[in-house]
């Protein structure tokens, strides 16, 4: 018999009788529904239930780990399957999987029992579920059984997983005394090796993440240096003073005047310089008048300044009260004379 399936054969026998309620409801289905599944999906509670009592039954007699805790058949089976603990074979204690069409085809699963005792050619199970709505037991051929599931196997490749690596202690290196054959001096204590703790070894990734933030802070606080020291030589002022006009500009107090001068005399003083805006005035045409003919001085090599020389001189002639000859008529493609240089230069 599979040790492990002995164990949920246990269980379900004390569970023989129950039905499900009116609307579907099973215990088995509420507490798989509360503790099994993640998403506390309350679908489960009526749900068909021949699997999650399996579930429930493993976890009353301790075997999750080994017998699994599943709602869908055909995921138990594969499960089974995955870790090579399916087969053929009836056994006391295994989980037999059916298809009502016979088919052979794990992906055909229908419903799920356990084996209690295999009498000749038929497999005498206890079933959840079973005709539809409770939990007894059952007679079954092999015409609709798909296999079996062995919980007892998946417990023995576990064990074998844990028992495939077990660590050794290595001996403790040999004394001197081993090695040379030599009796130590008396009064010359030996130090036990093998009670010695070893040194504590330091992982590398520890030291480069030590290092790099030993590297982090040393880089901050250079960088938090250079800052202050930055701001301090930064001006506080503008180095360009720009001088605004407002009556904040002003002087305080009005300027006083010496004591041997009066109001009255400023007052003479501005009036003896009225004569000055006039004689500013000559001055600026005569320079004005400067201005032009210097512009023009470089002109006396043209031709055409020969006719303005004859022209100022015909006009200084008439000015004496000289007869001016007369002139032969020019052509019509001749210069005219502007009106505003028929009597010379301004020099005034």
């Amino acid at each position: 018999m599979d040790p492990i399936g002995q164990k949920l054969l246990e269980v379900a026998k004390g569970q023989l009788g129950y039905t499900e309620k009116s609307d579907g409801y099973t215990k088995f289905g509420d507490w798989y529904a509360e503790n099994v599944d993640g998403d506390n999906d309350e679908y489960f509670k009526t749900a068909p239930w021949c699997d999650m009592f399996l579930a429930w039954a493993a976890d009353k007699a301790g075997v999750a780990d080994e017998a699994g805790q599943f709602a869908s058949t055909i995921l138990h089976a594969k499960w089974f399957d995955e870790q090579d603990a399916f087969g053929d074979d009836p056994e006391p204690g295994a989980l037999v999987f059916f298809d009502w069409n016979g088919s052979n085809d794990i992906d055909q699963i229908d419903h799920v029992g356990i084996v209690e005792k295999v009498v000749g050619k038929k497999i005498h199970t206890i079933e959840a579920n079973a005709d539809g709505y409770k939990l007894t037991r059952k007679v079954r051929s092999m015409d609709q059984i798909v296999g079996f599931g062995y919980p007892g196997k998946i417990a023995e490749v576990k064990s074998a997983a844990e028992k495939k690596y077990v660590p050794k202690h290595a001996a403790p290196a040999p004394g001197v005394e081993a090695l040379t054959g030599a009796t130590p001096a008396t009064g010359v204590r030996t130090v036990q090796q093998q009670h010695k703790p070893a040194p504590e070894m330091v992982i590398p990734h520890e030291e480069a993440l030590l290092g790099g933030l030993l590297a982090f802070f040393l880089c901050g606080t250079f960088a938090l240096a250079f800052g202050k020291a930055a701001a301090a030589k930064t001006p506080t002022t503008p180095p360009i003073r720009v001088r605004k006009r407002g009556k904040h500009h002003r002087p305080a107090a009005p300027v006083l005047l010496p004591a041997d001068m009066t109001p009255a005399d400023l007052a003479a003083a501005e009036g003896e310089t009225t004569i000055m805006p006039a004689l500013s005035l000559a001055a600026a045409h005569e320079a004005e008048d400067r201005e032009f003919w210097g512009r023009i001085a470089h002109l006396q090599e043209d031709e055409e300044l020969a006719f303005w020389d004859d022209l100022h001189a015909e006009s200084t002639l008439v000015g004496r009260g000289t007869k001016q000859p007369e002139q032969p008529e020019r052509p019509r493609d001749s210069h005219a004379v502007p009106s505003v240089f028929a009597s010379g230069p301004n020099i005034g």
